[in-house]
């Protein structure tokens, strides 16, 4: 059996009814040409569906036992009873088939908890869209994966050519190690020299820095809460109560759309700011302007968890390498311009906090740091304390466009975990020349919320306007 680590279990224990732990893909694509649709998904689900030896932990489920069920101490087993039949399923839109059925049938399959008797994934295939597309939505728990191993996932079954094929399934271990070869990070086992053996005793020595590192980001955490952590934001420090502090139920709701790279790499090489600053300040936007639709003032800044890789170099095995920047979305600053550049402050801040930690040390001090927010969900308080009003999260995807035997990738909308005090959250997938936004809200208590794309559009427009870069 293998252990989970403190990073994993922590979305194991943070799980209720109302607050699902998995994250989820739906993502859509346009059949090849010329080929029968139904001949072409038995084929794909026969090959999904296939009995070959999956990637931990896609073929393992939580151990059970008493020390399980305190949720403390969690271990992954083998499932002598796997059923793929029950993993890989088979869905039809209703008519028309349009990507508001889509949408509505992947935000109910969205809402439901996994079943932790078993693997803890799911995957649909689903057919009925329009103009010969088809989508699939793939859903599997936190602890099982991250946002950046889940784009690896997603690449291991591609390929950049139309003509590529593969006849294993995206989660088999064949489909992994055949990934990990192409991309360069096989390698070869090797007597360890006398340098590596150095290396492994000043591996030993920096393990006893670790706790000094995560008690002096700590210390800094609380210098915020004396007025002396400059732009740095805390978790819980100042967190506006309102629409996206209420708790939640388990029903969910998932908008979408894309962007053009371009337009927001444009704006942030005028500007002079990151990708991702610019992507903050089009959300602060359109919060902003959601806010004032719904009557709701906003007396303070709203604060954002923006997640970090931690990963090293050539790690794609773990399950989750992540950090959590909390930044302020500087929605009470009415100048759009001078609210980018607040943001991009507060981002600096929090990276220079983390740039401190070695990579063991931050995973350690984001476990630590955010620990009160599993007490606060158990105690069923998160919405009298909320850590920040919602995560905003931006991962890295392909480059070029991509395709699932012949069938080419045309958008992948991801789809975040929402909790109580948090009842948001924005995700996006840069892929092929696009920025492919996912909104998930929970249904009941946060209205229409459709209404944030459009004002992503009119916050984007704005920043286009500042920096110079509006197309006429």
């Amino acid at each position: 059996m293998r252990r989970l680590s403190i990073a994993d279990s922590n979305f194991l224990l943070a799980e209720n009814r109302e607050t699902p732990m998995h994250v989820g893909a739906l993502n859509v694509y346009t059949l090849p040409k010329g080929v029968s649709q139904r001949r072409y998904l038995k084929e794909l689900l026969s090959i999904l569906r296939r009995d070959d030896p999956l990637l931990p932990p896609f073929g393992e489920r939580l151990a059970p036992g008493l020390l399980a069920k305190t949720g403390l101490v969690q271990h992954w087993m083998p499932d002598e009873h796997m059923d793929m039949e029950y993993h890989v399923r088979h869905a039809a839109l209703p008519e028309p088939g349009r990507y508001r059925e889509l949408f509505a049938l992947a935000s109910r399959l969205h809402s439901a908890l996994l079943d932790r008797n078993r693997p803890l994934w799911v995957m649909y295939v689903i057919e009925g869209l329009k103009k010969r597309q088809f989508a699939t939505y793939f859903k599997v728990h936190h602890c099982a994966i991250d946002g950046t191993r889940g784009v690896h996932l997603m690449q291991s079954m591609l390929s950049d050519s139309p003509e590529g094929h593969v006849d294993y399934s995206p989660l088999s271990l064949q489909a992994w190690e055949t990934y990990k070869h192409k991309i360069g990070n096989e390698s070869e086992a090797e007597a360890p020299s006398p340098k590596d053996l150095k290396a492994v005793a000043e591996a030993l020595r920096e393990q006893l820095g670790v706790t000094a590192d995560v008690l002096g980001g700590l210390r800094r955490y609380g210098q915020v809460w004396l007025g002396m952590g400059g732009r740095l934001a805390a978790p819980w420090h100042r967190v506006p109560h309102g629409l996206l502090t209420q708790k939640i139920s388990g029903s969910r709701r998932l908008v979408a759309d894309s962007w053009p790279f371009e337009r927001v790499h444009a704006v942030s090489k005028a500007l002079d700011a990151t990708l991702n600053d610019v992507v903050l300040a089009m959300c602060a936007g359109a919060l902003i302007r959601y806010y004032a639709a719904q009557g709701e003032p906003l007396d303070r800044p709203l604060k954002a968890l923006a997640p970090i890789s931690v990963r090293t170099g050539g790690d794609i095995d773990s399950a989750n390498a992540i950090g959590f920047i909390i930044t302020s979305l500087a929605t009470d600053v009415p100048d759009p311009e001078r609210r980018l550049r607040a943001i991009q402050a507060s981002m600096q801040a929090g990276k220079a906090l983390y740039a401190s930690l070695s990579p063991e040390a931050a995973t350690l001090f984001t476990a630590v740091a955010f620990s009160p927010m599993l007490l606060t969900n158990f105690l069923g308080t998160a919405d009298w304390f909320p850590a920040y009003n919602l995560v905003i999260s931006n991962v890295p995807g392909p480059k070029q466009p991509m395709y699932w035997n012949g069938a080419a990738l045309d958008g992948i909308y991801p789809m975040n975990i929402v909790v109580h005090g948090q009842a948001m959250s924005i995700t996006l997938v840069s892929y092929a020349g696009n920025l492919d936004f996912g909104i998930v809200a929970c249904r009941r208590s946060v209205p229409r919320v459709q209404r944030m794309l459009g004002f992503l559009e009119e916050a984007l427009t704005e920043l286009e306007t500042v920096a110079g870069t509006r197309a006429a």
